[in-house]
C-alpha cells in the first residue's frame, strides 16, 4: 500500500512490484480512492468508507480502463454522498445480486412450497413450464413490472386463449408475487399484477343436474361394468367433494357415529370435516369393502384408490345422453341443490370447503323454478293489499286545501 496522486499517466504506467501479487496505491487529492494493481496487470478501482457502525468497507468502482480515473472520481464522490445520507453502498449492492431471477425464485423457493402441501402442483408446473418461464425466466424479479404482464396477457389474448386459460396465468403470477412479498425476497417491494383486472369470463361454463338428469346418470352408472362406479358418482354428488379427494378416501376417516368424514389433505393442504347425510351413511354401508384395503372406493383388482374412471365414466354419461357433463359438474350439482333447497352461500362455502366466499359464489346457481317461485311470491305479497289499494284516480279522497 502506497500513497501517490493518481493520474491518467500514473495509472497507464502503474505495476505492481516484485513479490506481491497485488499492490493498492491510495490518492493522495482523494485519501478514500485508489487503484488496485494485480501482477496479471489487472488494475480496480476502489473506494474506503466507514458504515454506520464505524466499520471500515471497500466498495468496487469498476475497472480500468473501462472505467476512467475521471469517472472513477465521480463514482467515488457519489458513494460519499450515499454514505452521508445514511445510506451503505455495499449493502444496497449485495442486496441487488441476491436478487434471484423469476426462474431461480420458482425453482429454489415456490415449487418446493407448493409441493409440501398443495396436491394440484402439477398444474402450476404445467403453467409455468408452458407460459411464464418462457416470458420471464431470465428476468430477475425486481425487474418484472406491471407493463410487461399486460403485454403478456394481451399476447395471450391475441393468440386465441381463452379468457379463463389467460386469468389462470395472472393469478398463478398474483400469487407467486405475494409469497415473495410475505418472505421478504430481495429487490421485491411491490405486486406488479396488482390492479390488473382479470379477464371477464363469458364463456365459463355452468352445468347442473336436474332431478331427472340425476337418476339418468345414476341408471346408467349402475349399469356399468365398473363397480366401483355406482358408488362413486352417487359419493361425489352427496358430498360435493372433489374426485381426488373421494378416491383417496379410507374408511379409518370415517366417523360414522359422530357422522363425520375428515378429508386428511385437501387442495389446500389442510384437512377438513364433511358432515355425513343419511343418504351418504345409506351408501357407505352399500360399499362392498376389499379383503386387503382400506380406500373405500379401491378398484377390485388391484384394492388402490383408482388413478382414473374415465373410460367408465365417459361410457356411462353417453349412456344417459348426458356427454356434456364432467365429473366436476357433481360438485356444482350439490352446491346447486343446496343453494336451491335455502341453504345460504356461507354454509355452502363451510360445506365445500372454500377459503373465500368469491369462490363459492360462482356455484350460487339457482334454477328457474327457485327464481319462478321468488317471483311468484312477490306477487302474493302484493296481491294481499291490491283489495284496499285504490285502482282509480276517483277512488282516492281529495282532502280540501286549507286557506
Amino acid at each position: 500500500m502506497a500513497k501517490t496522486r493518481l493520474t491518467p499517466a500514473f495509472v497507464k504506467t502503474a505495476t505492481c512490484p516484485d513479490g506481491k501479487k497485488k499492490f493498492e496505491y491510495f490518492d493522495t487529492d482523494a485519501s478514500s480512492l485508489s487503484l488496485e494493481v494485480r501482477v496479471s496487470g489487472g488494475k480496480t478501482y476502489y473506494r474506503r468508507y466507514r458504515d454506520a457502525r464505524g466499520r471500515i468497507r471497500q466498495i468496487k468502482l469498476g475497472s480500468d480502463p473501462d472505467l476512467s480515473l475521471a469517472d472513477a472520481r465521480k463514482l467515488a464522490a457519489s458513494v460519499g454522498r450515499s454514505v452521508a445520507m445514511g445510506e451503505d453502498p455495499l449493502n444496497e449492492k449485495k442486496a441487488v445480486k441476491a436478487v434471484p431471477t423469476f426462474a431461480q425464485f420458482v425453482d429454489q423457493q415456490y415449487m418446493p412450497h407448493v409441493k409440501s402441501y398443495k396436491r394440484s402442483w402439477e398444474t402450476d408446473a404445467s403453467t409455468l413450464k408452458n407460459h411464464l418461464l418462457p416470458r420471464f425466466g431470465s428476468s430477475y424479479m425486481d425487474e418484472i413490472t406491471r407493463q410487461d404482464i399486460v403485454k403478456m396477457l394481451a399476447t395471450r389474448r391475441e393468440s386465441g386463449a381463452a379468457p379463463g386459460s389467460v386469468n389462470k396465468v395472472l393469478i398463478l403470477l398474483r400469487f407467486i408475487f405475494n409469497l415473495a412479498l410475505r418472505w421478504e425476497l430481495p429487490g421485491v417491494r411491490s405486486n406488479p399484477t396488482r390492479d390488473i383486472p382479470l379477464a371477464p369470463d363469458s364463456n365459463k361454463k355452468e352445468r347442473y343436474l336436474s332431478e331427472d338428469e340425476a337418476a339418468r346418470l345414476y341408471g346408467a352408472v349402475c349399469e356399468s361394468e365398473n363397480t366401483m362406479l355406482r358408488y362413486i358418482v352417487p359419493m361425489l354428488i352427496l358430498t360435493g367433494a372433489r374426485k381426488r379427494e373421494v378416491l383417496d378416501a379410507k374408511w379409518e376417516d370415517f366417523d360414522l357415529e359422530r357422522r363425520l368424514w375428515r378429508i386428511p389433505t385437501t387442495k389446500l393442504g389442510k384437512p377438513r370435516y364433511v358432515p355425513l347425510s343419511e343418504g351418504v351413511l345409506n351408501l357407505l354401508a352399500a360399499i362392498p369393502r376389499h379383503p386387503k384395503s382400506n380406500v373405500v372406493f379401491a378398484n377390485p383388482k388391484t384394492g388402490k384408490p383408482y388413478v382414473t374412471f374415465f373410460v367408465s365414466w365417459n361410457t356411462a354419461r353417453t349412456k344417459a345422453r348426458l356427454s356434456d357433463v364432467r365429473v366436476h359438474d357433481l360438485r356444482h350439482s350439490f352446491a346447486s341443490l343446496l343453494i336451491n333447497s335455502g341453504r345460504s352461500l356461507y354454509e355452502v362455502q363451510k360445506l365445500l370447503g372454500h377459503t373465500q366466499i368469491k369462490t363459492t359464489q360462482r356455484y350460487a346457481h339457482l334454477s328457474p323454478e327457485t327464481l319462478l317461485e321468488a317471483t311468484n311470491a312477490a306477487s302474493r305479497a302484493v296481491g294481499s293489499v291490491m283489495g284496499v289499494m285504490p285502482n282509480r284516480v276517483a277512488d282516492v279522497p281529495l282532502v280540501a286545501a286549507q286557506g
